[in-house]
């Protein structure tokens, strides 16, 4: 059984990641109580699911305090592989974000403001950022989550270190998850060219403009080799993902090259993810 477990702040997109894995064909369960994972586990088990998705966050109350022991215990089982997904975003998207919506915090209660309620939720999750994969979606279009979700999903199963490279731009500010960060921006800017201002790092023209620029090779191999150099190091830290962040003003062009440039020069060594926080 693969089994996918998301949890995180309220707000941060647990939502769109349950239902893009519904979508993909998992059995998904939301706001389950965290004592409850061992029971329901077994039943579908025993009823013969393959591929189960579950979120858990502060809905469930004070019991989420319980989810890295049954984490550990569901490690230890044979026949289940477990991947736990943490979504974060910072405070002022979440505020934006439920007043958009209009929907209510539920730790929002009595005299409690917005972002007391979302200070109260971060300290009480604080212990469960690090169990797995952390994800920060404050700069990430739905539709980019939805595809990050589906690249976890479709994922080989067995051990190893996935390999993230993710492009922003500095301008929205530094991504909460990021392992190792990189700045581009002292790069020539395809921005100040009129006609590649409108396309991104994966357009033939601005590769074409890039890779006609000195700097951006060497800079580009110096990144390639410090990853490589420390990558063994993080396998025997018995890592499973390490985020590689790639910044540069907008994350438009410059970051989003060098994001695609680095994953295809490792797909061979470890497994790769690529996400952009500024495209859709």
């Amino acid at each position: 059984m693969r089994l996918i477990l998301i949890s995180g702040l309220s707000g941060s997109g647990k939502s769109v990641a349950l239902h893009m894995l519904e979508d993909s064909g998992y059995y998904c369960v939301d706001n389950l109580p965290a004592p409850l994972l061992p029971q329901l586990v077994a039943q579908l088990q025993a009823e013969d699911y393959t591929r189960v998705a579950v979120a858990m966050d502060m809905r469930g109350g004070r019991s989420i305090a319980a989810l890295p022991k049954q984490l550990r215990d569901l490690e230890a089982t044979g026949g289940i592989e477990v991947r736990f997904l943490f979504l974060d975003s910072r405070d002022e998207v979440l505020i934006q974000r439920f007043s958009e919506t209009r929907r209510a915090h539920p730790l929002a209660l009595g005299e409690m403001t917005l972002a007391e309620a979302i200070g109260r939720e971060r300290e009480a999750l604080d212990t469960l950022a690090n169990l797995g994969h952390r994800l920060d979606t404050s700069q990430l279009r739905p539709n980019a989550l939805r595809q990050f979700i589906k690249d976890l999903a479709d994922l080989d199963a067995g051990q190893g270190l996935t390999l993230l490279f993710t492009s922003f731009g500095f301008k929205h500010g530094l991504p909460l998850d990021a392992d190792l960060v990189f700045d581009v921006r002292c790069l020539p800017n395809p921005h100040y060219d009129p006609l590649l201002r409108p396309l991104t790092g994966r357009d033939a023209a601005v590769v074409d403009f890039l890779q006609a620029q000195p700097e951006v090779g060497r800079m580009a191999e110096d990144i390639r080799r410090f990853v490589a150099d420390w990558l063994p190091a993080y396998v025997r830290d018995n890592r499973s993902y390490l985020t590689v962040a790639i910044g540069c003003t907008g994350g438009q062009h410059r970051s989003v090259y060098f994001a695609e440039w680095l994953a295809a020069r490792f797909r061979d060594q470890a497994r790769v993810l690529v996400r952009h926080r500024g495209l859709t």
